[in-house]
C-alpha cells in the first residue's frame, strides 16, 4: 500500500511539473507571432528572434569555381558579404567540410550596412578529380546557418612511364 502511495505521489508531481512548464512556455510566447523563429546559436534559451529585426547576409556569390589546379597546390578564395539586416551580424563559427578546407572569418560584429569577408583556403594535397568543398557559417541570422562552396578540379600528376622489360 505504501508503495502505491509513493508511485501516485511521483505521478502527481510529474503531471504538475509538466503543466507548469507548458504554462511558462505559453507566457513567454504570449502575444508573439508564431512565425518568429528561435535562433539557438545566439539567443538565450527561450528567446525568440524576429526575422525582420535580425542580421542578414547578402553574399556577392555563395559558390566559387577555382578552376583547375595541380595536386598539392593551395587555393585561397574570398567570399564578400554585406549585412543587410537591422542588427549587428555576429558569426559565431565557421567549419569546412573536411580538414583540407579552412575558413577565416571576422570575429567582430558587422554593423548593418557594413561588409566583411570570409577567406577559404583549400589544400589539394592528396586530392584528385572534381572537388566540391563547403564551409558552414553559424551566425545570429534566421536561419542561423549559411553554406558556401568552392569547386574545381585537382589534376593528379601522371604516373612515370617505365620502359617495358625485354622478353627473354
Amino acid at each position: 500500500m505504501k508503495r502505491i502511495a509513493i508511485i501516485a505521489s511521483c505521478i502527481a508531481l510529474v503531471t504538475l511539473s509538466a503543466c507548469n512548464n507548458e504554462k511558462a512556455a505559453e507566457t513567454k510566447t504570449e502575444g508573439v507571432s508564431t512565425e518568429l523563429i528561435n535562433n539557438p546559436s545566439t539567443a538565450e534559451e527561450g528567446v525568440i528572434i524576429d526575422p525582420e529585426e535580425a542580421a542578414k547576409f547578402e553574399f556577392e556569390e555563395t559558390v566559387i569555381e577555382f578552376g583547375e589546379i595541380s595536386q598539392g597546390e593551395k587555393v585561397k578564395r574570398i567570399f564578400k558579404f554585406t549585412n543587410i539586416g537591422k542588427s549587428n551580424l555576429i558569426i559565431s563559427d565557421a567549419k569546412g567540410s573536411c580538414g583540407c578546407t579552412v575558413p577565416l572569418w571576422p570575429r567582430n560584429p558587422i554593423a548593418p550596412g557594413e561588409s566583411g569577408e570570409i577567406e577559404v583556403v583549400f589544400d589539394s594535397n592528396g586530392k584528385s578529380g572534381r572537388q566540391n568543398k563547403t564551409v558552414t557559417l553559424v551566425a545570429n541570422t534566421v536561419p542561423n546557418t549559411m553554406v558556401l562552396a568552392i569547386k574545381g578540379d585537382v589534376l593528379a600528376p601522371e604516373a612515370p612511364v617505365t620502359p617495358e622489360t625485354p622478353a627473354l
